[in-house]
């Protein structure tokens, strides 16, 4: 090794301590945050709040210190994307430290302590959250992209936690017994706890990038298009979905009444352009939370759902869609009129949404 590639070496390392001396203190500062919140401890609290800033200041170093290594060395290859991961990882552990300051203020607002249902909720939540955040600093810490790739996928298991958790404070508030300071104090430390998990699922990828060149791949959502039947309008749409856009989502459809079987005017459209679905038998909504939750869109083709949907996970969004009557039943010359207008009308609805949802990585 030559006396600059030794230097250039040096330089990297520094900036690999820096980060671990601050995620340290990051990871720190939101163990005291949550154990605050589940013992009241209200002094504890206002420390984690107020330990924030040193470590702001701590993160303003060490990007600066990426900079002057690019201005310095003008790295490509490996080097390049260590120090762009490194950038990039200061910010997600910037906005885990406000997380933590965040549930430190939420703690300083209660009134009461939590109910043991909501505690358990939160002690899991912040197990989850912490465990993650630990593997994901190993992982870049040692640049093991393997061990990055099994966080990442560990944590996607918090989604559930969170949904039951955000049911539980849903049925307290429901009790009228609770300030609705409480609640609302209470919702932010869980949804910040939820955050803690996402950032650590970044900083994976982070780790990914670094070794590999691998950046992360675009989302692909699951959508859910449904009406009383299930078997013309949404089947339509999933059709639709399926066939214009399939890169983007993956798309089923459902009803609250199913019909027992798809109608025919609509099989026969659907054959015609080459349409398909997952299944051609009319299916059963499951308005229960845990069947929708993995759905980021519910889509009803015939109105307000709401009624059909009384718990709508928390990070699912319902929209509705007018592109007409339902069609089933029509006598054959108006339902393929009306089947070829719904279908104009779902294509422009589905490929605004695509667009929405994934911009010009619509595909």
């Amino acid at each position: 090794m030559t006396s600059y590639e030794a230097r250039q070496q040096a330089d990297l390392e520094h900036i690999g301590e820096m980060i671990e001396d601050v995620a340290a203190r990051i990871q720190e500062n939101l163990h005291n945050a949550i154990y605050a919140l589940l013992t009241n401890d209200v002094d504890l609290a206002n420390a984690a709040v107020l330990g924030d800033l040193p470590v702001n200041r701590r993160i303003r170093d060490i990007d600066h210190q990426c900079l002057v290594f690019v201005a310095r060395h003008l790295p490509t290859a490996g080097h390049l994307r260590y120090v762009t991961a490194a950038r990039r990882l200061t910010v997600e552990l910037e906005r885990i430290g406000d997380y933590a300051a965040s549930i430190g203020r939420a703690t300083a607002h209660l009134s009461q302590p939590l109910p043991e249902a909501i505690l358990r909720d939160i002690e899991l939540m912040a197990d989850h959250a912490e465990r993650v955040l630990d593997q994901a600093m190993e992982a870049f810490a040692a640049l093991n992209a393997d061990q990055a790739v099994a966080t990442r996928a560990l944590s996607r298991q918090m989604d559930s936690t969170y949904n039951r958790a955000i049911s539980d404070l849903i049925r307290e508030g429901e009790r009228g017994d609770r300030p609705f300071a409480d609640l609302l104090a209470t919702s932010v430390a869980m949804n910040r706890l939820e955050r803690v998990n996402d950032q650590a699922k970044n900083i994976c990828e982070e780790t990914v990038f670094a070794v590999t060149g691998e950046a992360k791949p675009p989302k692909v959502y699951d959508v859910l298009f449904v009406d009383e039947h299930n078997a013309g309008l949404s089947k339509l749409a999933e059709a639709i979905a399926r066939r214009d856009y399939p890169g983007s989502g993956r798309y089923n459809s459902a009803g609250w009444d199913p019909a027992d079987a798809i109608d025919p005017s609509v099989a026969a459209y659907m054959n015609a352009h080459s349409l398909t679905v997952l299944d051609h038998q009319p299916s059963a909504l499951q308005p229960v939370y845990d069947a929708l939750t993995d759905y980021e869109v519910i889509v009803s083709m015939q109105g307000d759902a709401r009624p059909m949907i009384p718990m709508l996970p928390f990070h699912t969004v319902l929209l509705q869609w007018d592109v007409g009557p339902p069609i089933e039943g029509l006598p054959p010359g108006e339902a393929e009129s009306a089947i070829d207008d719904a279908a104009r009308r779902i294509e422009e609805l589905q490929s605004q949404l695509a667009h929405t949802l994934r911009g010009r990585e619509a595909t």
